[in-house]
């Protein structure tokens, strides 16, 4: 049996909106100073990770999906349900929409559309996001849109350290500069840019929109999605549920010193946003730090946690 916590080595991705901050926080070695991403907990076909450790030392989340789904409480379904990403804007990023499954299925040839949420790490202050619009309908949407009406339509909200944001398919979006996020998502990299406030790539040229499809996906009037953040303690360890939806739950964890033994009954990822520590298995003792990535996969009875960090945890509910 399979009976240790998955490592996963991160896989970067430059961005024109990119920076440091991936160094500077969690000690990555980054390909460049615009780096804008790292992907995590991935088996999606553009950047899935290599395991690190252990029997499958070497292959990647995808062949471990493909070729061992016990590891994954025998889960249905063609690809790795979720994807978890670090992100330093030090720049905007684009304003941007998702579309929901079926229409990744129809009109991309996808198997996931892209619901998402938005872990704050770190920002600078006076960042700010924009979350949702004000359009009442597709019509006036539209005219919006085409007149460039950006300042009316768009919906700007400040952020600070520990907010949390439930960003579901069709919602329009935006990280603004100066912010670092987990990103917890579904397993896809479909995106349709509404905005990019004209700037221009190395090359000098513009970066594609994707108005009509954005226009096709994008949810009018926007709703606030209604969160209820709740805390307990469990398990020797301070606990908060961010969000549990359709595709995924996910927590925040805090350690303070040793948990009692913990048991799950699906695997779990697991990210650590701050701290160090071990976790122990029947197999025995493994090591993480800061900006590790792993799965407990769904063959581990229970494990047990001690040192001081804190985690974003998940498990797909599909």
């Amino acid at each position: 049996m399979y009976n240790e916590p998955i490592f996963l080595q991160p896989e970067f991705k430059e961005r024109i909106w990119g920076g440091t901050k991936l160094n500077e926080i969690f000690n990555y070695d980054i390909p460049s100073e615009t780096t804008g991403e790292c992907w995590g907990i991935s088996g999606h076909a553009n950047g899935a990770n290599r395991i690190k450790n252990g029997p499958l030392q070497g292959k990647t989340l995808a062949e471990a999906w493909s070729h061992h789904r016990e590891l994954f409480d025998n889960e249905e379904g063609e690809e790795f349900p979720l994807l978890v990403k670090i992100l330093d804007s030090k720049k905007d990023l684009s304003v941007q929409v998702h579309p929901n499954d079926e229409y990744a299925r129809d009109v991309e040839q996808q198997n996931y559309g892209k619901t998402e949420c938005w872990y704050v790490i770190d920002c600078e202050e006076g960042a700010e996001i924009i979350f949702g619009h004000h359009a009442k309908s597709q019509e006036q949407l539209a005219a919006m849109v085409e007149q460039s009406q950006w300042n009316d339509l768009l919906h700007r909200i400040p952020v600070k350290p520990g907010d949390f944001y439930y960003v579901p398919s069709g919602t329009i979006h935006a990280i603004g500069e100066g912010i670092q996020i987990l990103e917890t998502q579904q397993s896809s990299d479909i995106t349709y840019r509404v905005y990019d406030y004209d700037r221009t790539d190395k090359n000098g040229e513009k970066r594609e929109l994707h108005l009509d499809r954005s226009l096709d996906v994008t949810n009018v009037p926007h709703v606030n999605p209604v969160l209820e953040r709740t805390q307990w303690s469990e398990d020797g360890i301070d606990k908060e549920k961010l969000v549990e939806e359709t595709y995924f739950t996910v927590h925040h964890w805090t350690l303070q010193d040793k948990s009692h033994r913990i048991t799950s009954e699906n695997y779990q990822l697991f990210s650590v946003l701050d701290g160090e520590g071990t976790l122990t298995t029947d197999k025995g003792i493994f090591s993480f730090v800061k900006g590790d990535h792993f799965i407990i996969p769904a063959t581990v009875e229970s494990y047990m946690l001690e040192g001081t960090a804190s985690f974003i945890t998940s498990v797909s509910n599909k």
